[in-house]
């Protein structure tokens, strides 16, 4: 009985450390871990133009995830492991499978790799699903939804979700993007709409020169939303895209919906930080005993790059924390909101944050 309750840690702990035994295990292309998440690619498909789905089987160390969250993925490029974030597209499953869609970014070294050189049966390193854009089942209120390019990854996930079942209330979704060639999931969505009346698809192509039934050739403006959404202060929006998109839709809806939620995968840019005219700020590092001169007109985790410190990071927007550390004094600007925060001892998440004065890190 004693010899069944044992699992291989309590059995190995004494003899090797668990970074020791993930080393050994990776080079057998296992699954088998201490205690970290790691993923195989068990299928590859093209979603869309420079677009592809890669569906990943977890280890036991995946705890679950809820529609519209993300995950780190990690992986080796060129002997440098490199961790970027990715929505989950699908929605949780018997088969505990995982769906990210990658579009490939210019000069992007992790979205390259995944869309053009990882194969079935590779094994990835995952984290933990984080994110708090998600949505309960049988929501009151009718949703809207508003992607612009990759933006859409996070709200598919969403729609699988709310279909799965028989909408009780509106769906409506407006997703942008340049060419028809550049739309994920048409066939999905086209196939979702024709079987459930209330949900509502615009398709809106801002560079296409002939235009299909159901698609709109316009941006986002107000004349758009009052058309597509007459009942929009009853509604809930979700919104997904560039800094520039959200913000926009951020000043057309403002508190005009009853709800109004929103991610976007660029950081946001203040109209008031310029890089060129702020200067540099000094910035102690203090586990590591460095000190830095840093530009601050750049995120502090930009600034701490281009001086060559490795930094741990993943969404790169202010969603997984990842990059987080503890800002011992000075004053920093948030970017996401342009509060100063002034707070010494505070958590600092450095993709997001930009140095307002001299700064001691606890990095």
């Amino acid at each position: 009985m004693l010899a069944k309750s044992l699992n291989f840690r309590d059995f190995f702990r004494p003899i090797i450390a668990a970074d020791v035994f993930d080393f050994w295990a990776g080079e057998c292309r296992s699954l088998l871990t201490w205690q970290r998440p790691l993923a195989r690619i068990v299928n590859r498909r093209v979603e869309a133009k420079n677009t592809v789905t890669l569906e990943l089987k977890p280890n036991k160390h995946f705890l679950g995830f809820k529609a519209g969250q993300h995950i780190n993925v990690t992986v080796e490029v060129n002997g440098v492991r490199l961790t970027r974030s990715y929505s989950l597209t699908n929605i949780p499953n018997n088969k505990g499978l995982l769906a990210i869609t990658i579009k490939v970014v210019e000069h992007g070294k992790v979205s390259s790799y995944l869309c053009q050189q990882a194969q079935i049966g590779n094994i990835v390193e995952v984290s933990q699903a984080f994110g708090e854009m998600t949505l309960e089942t049988t929501p009151s209120k009718p949703s809207v939804f508003l992607a612009a390019g990759s933006g859409i990854t996070p709200l598919m996930s969403l729609i699988r979700h709310l279909t799965a079942v028989q909408l009780t209330q509106p769906l409506t979704l407006i997703y942008w993007a340049k060419t028809r060639a550049e739309l994920c999931f048409v066939q999905d969505l086209r196939h979702l709409a024709a079987n459930h009346a209330n949900f509502h698809l615009y398709f809106a192509l801002t560079n296409e020169a002939q235009l299909l039934a159901g698609e709109l050739n316009r941006r986002p403006d107000a004349e758009l939303l009052s058309h597509a959404i007459p009942n929009l202060e009853s509604c809930q929006v979700f919104a997904c895209g560039n800094a520039s998109f959200v913000e926009s839709l951020r000043e057309l809806i403002g508190k005009k919906a009853v709800l109004f939620q929103a991610e976007s995968f660029t950081p946001p840019v203040l109209a008031n930080v310029v890089s060129s005219t702020l200067g540099t700020v000094r910035v102690e590092l203090k586990a590591s005993q460095k000190k830095l001169e840093l530009s601050a007109g750049l995120p502090l985790l930009n600034a701490l790059e281009a001086q060559g410190i490795e930094v741990s990071s993943g969404c790169r927007m202010g969603i997984c924390n990842t990059c987080a550390c503890s800002k011992l004094s000075g004053t920093t600007q948030d970017l996401n909101t342009g509060e100063l925060i002034t707070e010494p001892q505070s958590a600092l998440r450095l993709c997001v944050a930009r140095a307002n004065s001299d700064l001691i890190l606890d990095l």
